[in-house]
Order: C-alpha cells, then structure tokens, then sequence
C-alpha cells in the first residue's frame, strides 16, 4: 500500500495486522483518485472510518488543505498516526470516536471518504446522518465504497446520487451537495 503521486508520492504506508480493517484495494483508489482528482486541491477533507488512513493520506498529498480522520479503533488511529508521520504531511486530525457522534459536531468538509467495514445498515445510517447534519458544503463530494450488491440510499434534495462505478467485488457510490 503506497502513496499514488503528489508531495508523498512512492512512500510505503504501514498496513494492519489481521482483519480488523479492510484497506482500498490499489487498483480502487487509484480509480478513485482518477475520478476526484481535480476536485482535490484546496479542500477540507474528512476520512470517516479511517482505517489506516490511505484515503486521506493520498488527499493530503495531492493538495487538500485539511483532513480529519476518525476511527473508533485505538489500533487504527495509531496506524493513522504513524503513516501521517512517514509521510510528512501537514494538516491532518486524528479523533478516535464513533462516526455518528463525530457527524453530530457539525463541521463543514468539501469531499468525504466512506469507507466502514462492509455493513450495508452502517453505511446507510452514516449517509442519512450526514444528510440530516448537512455536513458537506455547497458542490461537495461524498465518496461511498460497498459491495458491488449494496443497495445505497436515494437522499432527498440538496444532496443527490450522481454516480456508481464498479470495480469487481467493489462499488463506488459519488453523492454531490447541489448548490440550490
């Protein structure tokens, strides 16, 4: 697992042990990362169910201004922690806590990272609590990754699905905060 390109380009990231956390496959971040990557510079980031923080870690390299990571896990947040280190990134948060109740804080992010162990009721429940705190500001990018079979949620207005890519056993879900 490795940086793609940007100010971290090529360093190594420090990887879990067990099955606890379920990194983005490369070839699903690099997609990924292909179809954001102008909407990156400048941005406030956050990467909920952060893991080991790769999706974060790769928008800090590649220009965001800020993000916050959260994970409930001890374990993940020192992974966080380390790799953020090796890579010499500025701007980057750590909270250890539970997603819902860091959504409930109600700070503003231009793109955001879900990527939580595959549960379709966590991911829907973490989609309608972003909705209902209305987190994601004006044009925003909300980025899903499921299952290729996980039904995602049809939020009403201003947020809207606007897009699904598959990648093998993996979907990616792109919901945007309308300007209305």
């Amino acid at each position: 697992m490795r940086v793609i390109t940007g100010l971290a380009r090529g360093r190594k990231l420090k990887e879990p042990v067990g099955m606890d956390i379920r990194p983005t496959s490369a070839s699903v971040k690099e997609a990924l990362f292909n179809i954001i990557q102008f909407d990156i510079p400048g941005r406030r980031v956050l990467d909920l169910f952060a893991g080991t923080g790769q999706l974060g870690i790769e928008a800090l390299s590649r220009g965001a201004k800020s993000c916050d990571f959260v994970d409930q896990s001890g374990a993940a947040c020192k992974i966080v922690e380390a790799n953020l280190a090796h890579c010499a990134l500025s701007g980057g948060q750590i909270y250890q806590m539970d997603a819902a109740r860091f959504l409930r804080r109600g700070t503003q992010y231009d793109l955001l990272f879900l990527d939580p162990p595959f549960d379709p009721q966590l991911m829907e429940k973490t989609v309608q609590n972003i909705v209902q705190f209305d987190i994601l500001n004006k044009n925003g990018i909300m980025v899903c990754e499921t299952r290729q079979d996980t039904a995602m949620p049809q939020p009403e207005a201003p947020y809207a699905l606007t897009r699904e890519y598959h990648y093998g056993k993996v979907k990616l879900t792109l919901y945007t905060r309308l300007s209305v």
